[in-house]
């Protein structure tokens, strides 16, 4: 038999993570016709992150793997055009902006670009509209809605269970903890809120006037009409066809003169190239060489080396909520530990001339991005911070070491202050019948019990810690930022910001994605624009199980494993995460409550 026992576990392995070959690499097909309309399918969560490499590269697919492929075809020669077929990506905005640079410079090659829409919300409306054309399935609907957040509060379902909350703050603004401790936002955040889901909502106008040219007034009208059908969509100029998907691609190589009537009079159908760029999978797994394959696969894909250029920019991801070692498995740790040894390696690294450190993170432990920020600081070479979808509080508080700070307007980020405390469930277990007893020595031996709420002693001591820790991270800010410190209150004390308004604040240096990042990073190493240089892309990922079966952003193979709606742990773990760290009694640098905007 060709295919040996292992074969067929990898290719259940494979079959359970929703991966075929059929989407091979056409790009790589030899005697290919010199044009095409290349189909790419944007799905799923689509994290940040290095992900999987070699074959393995589109099993859990990355942001950084979309937007390669997209890059791809701006270049390939066989390639006329691109369809884009958005379906349900899970997307914040300063993500949905890497995607529609890439579409933009695919446009700049000279090649059309199409989107086949379907059920869309703002961001995924706002990632379509950088397109030459929309097309929407007729059956689909299209949510233009402005802009929302929620906080859900706890504190009257604990009060009912006898648990006591209790968290401090440092910081008018740092409302992380309210959730515990309020039945609905204070007015320090409520204003807060306010302001950056404004600059949002903005940002949305401007955004859609300019790329369907439009009035403003004429785009809010729209939004508030809201929800529309594929043809009311048309009709009020949100889109451009009403379609299906083979339909949008004829559509699409018309308008790159790809199609045209043979001698018979005949339209011929355009050749297409479906999941372009997508891996290859060899699944010839027989012999001795089968086993080391599949043994180098279990054992973790090293990302490929272009070889371009002997000189090499590293791109460092910061992502998720920052832990310390150790923390509980419900939520994904921001990899911190990881983070700092790849720090350490391109800064020992000769062939690497300068790092992004890339982050999307709302947060978390103060005293690990302390460490982080340490280590960004002590490397010999220069730093820029990329902003992506989240960058508050601690993560943050890790970019500002960074020699310059690139975010996406729509990034969230600030949030500068600090919050902590721990909740009591004595009484809880007390109405279940469940006693405690205690031995101690020491005033403040038992400041960290879950038992009961802080003693005053108890929660002075705490609030000195927190008050310091808050020292340390406004000195920072102000240094890194070059900032007067007497001006550090009027941009502190928790106040979440848009990276638009956080540029205009000067707590960021200027506006972009990630590959403007890189293009600071580069000038910043004095490398050429027309000098070839290869991206190294860290942490490595340790192996297939961590990146196809560990815990996901969106929290899938949990979901999987409980039987569960993902969009249900969706919504539940970041929740879970965020009071289980603010329980901890350890100061924290995380952003006001669980922000979700769409």
């Amino acid at each position: 038999m060709r295919r040996g026992i292992l074969g067929l576990v990898l290719g259940f392995l494979v079959g359970a993570a929703g991966f075929t070959a059929d989407g091979a690499d056409e790009a790589q097909a030899p005697k290919a016709p010199p044009a095409a309309v290349a189909v790419i399918a944007i799905d799923g969560p689509l994290p940040e992150g290095v992900g999987q490499a070699g074959v393995l590269a589109d099993v859990s697919p990355r942001l950084h793997r979309l937007v390669e492929r997209i890059d791809k075809a701006a270049g390939d020669k066989r390639v006329a055009a691109l369809l884009l077929s958005v379906k349900a990506p899970s997307l914040g905005r300063a993500r949905g902006d890497e995607i529609r640079a890439a579409i933009g410079r695919v446009k700049a090659a000279g090649k059309p670009v199409g989107v086949y829409l379907l059920d869309a919300n703002p961001v995924r409306y706002s990632l379509a509209s950088a397109a030459d054309a929309i097309t929407m399935s007729p059956a689909a609907t299209l949510e233009l809605t402005g802009v929302r957040t929620e906080v859900t509060f706890f504190k009257e379902m604990l009060d009912k269970l006898g648990v006591e909350a209790e968290i401090l703050q440092v910081g008018e603004f740092k409302g992380a903890g309210e959730p515990l401790t309020r039945s609905s936002m204070s007015p320090q955040l409520r204003k807060q809120y306010e302001a950056f889901v404004g600059d949002l909502f903005e940002q949305l106008v401007e955004r859609v006037a300019e790329d369907r040219r439009l009035p403003g007034p004429r785009v809010r009208e729209l939004i508030d009409q809201g929800v529309f059908t594929a043809d009311a969509a048309k009709e009020a100029g949100l889109v451009d066809a009403v379609a299906y998907e083979d339909e949008a691609i004829a559509s699409l190589a018309k308008r790159a003169k790809l199609v045209r009537k043979d001698e018979a009079g005949e339209t011929p159908s355009p050749k297409v190239i479906r999941d372009y760029g997508k891996q290859s999978i060899d699944d010839d797994f027989s012999g001795l060489a089968g086993l080391v394959k599949l043994m180098d696969i279990f054992a973790g894909s090293k990302q490929g080396r272009s070889g371009s250029g002997s000189k090499k920019i590293a791109v460092i991801h910061l992502n998720g909520m920052i832990r310390e070692q150790g923390g509980s498995e419900l939520v994904p740790a921001g990899g911190s530990d990881r983070v700092i040894e790849a720090l350490r390696n391109a800064d020992k690294d000769e062939k690497v001339k300068a790092i992004v450190l890339r982050i999307d993170s709302p947060g978390g432990s103060a005293l690990v991005s302390d460490l982080i920020w340490h280590e960004t600081k002590r490397t010999a070479k220069p730093v820029v911070a990329s902003l992506s979808d989240t960058a508050a509080s601690g993560g943050y508080y890790a970019a500002v070491a960074a020699d310059r700070i690139v975010a996406a307007p729509g990034t969230l980020t600030g949030s500068i202050g600090v919050v902590g405390g721990k909740v009591a469930v004595g009484g809880a277990l007390e109405r279940l019948g469940i006693r405690s007893d205690v031995v101690s020595r020491g005033r403040n031996a038992g400041w960290k019990s879950m038992q009961k709420p802080f003693a005053d002693h108890e929660r002075q001591a705490f609030l000195g810690t927190m008050k310091d820790v808050y020292r340390l991270f406004t000195t920072k800010v102000a240094e890194g930022r070059r900032i007067d410190p007497a001006k550090m209150p009027e941009l502190a004390e928790g106040r979440v910001y848009t990276g638009r308004m956080a540029r205009e604040a000067g707590l960021v240096d200027r506006l972009g994605t990630l590959e403007d990042a890189i293009d600071e990073a580069r000038d910043l190493a004095g490398i050429g624009k027309d000098e070839a240089f290869d991206r190294m892309l860290l942490p490595e990922p340790k192996g297939i199980f961590e990146d196809l079966f560990g815990m996901s952003r969106t929290g899938e193979p949990l979901a999987a494993m409980l039987r569960l709606d993902p969009a249900v742990v969706e919504a539940i773990l970041p929740h879970a995460g965020a009071l289980m760290l603010l329980s901890s009694g350890r100061p924290l640098a995380m952003l006001p409550a669980h922000v979700q905007t769409w």
